[in-house]
């Protein structure tokens, strides 16, 4: 304390310097919150964009190998499809038995390493981005836009489509019960609007719509 100040003109500088102090303190206080905050989301973006590639590595190493495989797991369904049902051969129903166990297998192997089966039910909307119409057919059972029948099962590889489901499409005009409503932002359906004037001139034709 100077000789010309007061002890009251002292405590009044201690106390200007010590909230200086205190604003540095919580300016500074307030930069490393910041920082911290900026490196936890950059950690974040980092640890996103890693699993991310990841999946992406993942994916294109197995791709070729699972469709590959699809070819198989077609083969097997064919298989299965044609096997007498009530063969009393004992040999034949182990013959049966053991396909179904390997397409079973094939499918848990499939499952586990991502490959998801596309296989709408009779009904469902066509989805362009997942189902492919080979044909277009007028319906008493579906409504315009559904699936009336799936011909070859499609297969989606960790979110990405590597096949998609070959389909039988009920054509504009079809009489049959319609699906639930399609959610906002859901891809357009071709076949969908009502179209009472159908001139059936696709029925039985096929329709490339691959998505």
């Amino acid at each position: 304390m100077s000789d010309d100040q007061t002890p009251a003109d002292a405590v009044n500088d201690i106390a200007d310097a010590a909230i200086d102090h205190i604003e540095a303190l919580t300016t500074e206080n307030k930069a490393l919150k910041e920082q911290v905050l900026r490196y936890a989301a950059e950690a974040e973006n980092t640890r996103r964009r890693a699993e991310r590639e990841a999946n992406d590595a993942r994916a294109y190493a197995i791709q070729k190998f699972g469709k590959d495989l699809l070819a198989a797991a077609d083969n097997l369904s064919r298989a299965l499809a044609a096997a007498p049902a009530d063969s009393a051969d004992s040999v034949v129903k182990t013959f049966v038995v053991g396909v179904e166990m390997t397409a079973k297998s094939l499918q848990t192997a499939f499952e586990t390493n991502g490959l998801k089966k596309i296989e709408p039910e009779k009904g469902v909307k066509f989805d362009p981005h997942q189902h492919q119409a080979m044909m277009e057919q007028p319906s008493t059972e579906v409504g315009a836009g559904g699936v009336i029948q799936v011909l070859q099962p499609g297969y989606e590889l960790l979110g990405r489509l590597i096949r998609p489901a070959m389909v039988v499409v009920a054509a504009k005009g079809s009489t049959g019960p319609s699906a639930a409503a399609e959610p906002a932002g859901a891809p357009a359906n071709p076949y969908a609007a009502n179209d009472a004037s159908h001139d059936g001139s696709h029925d039985g034709e096929a329709v490339d719509t691959k998505a």
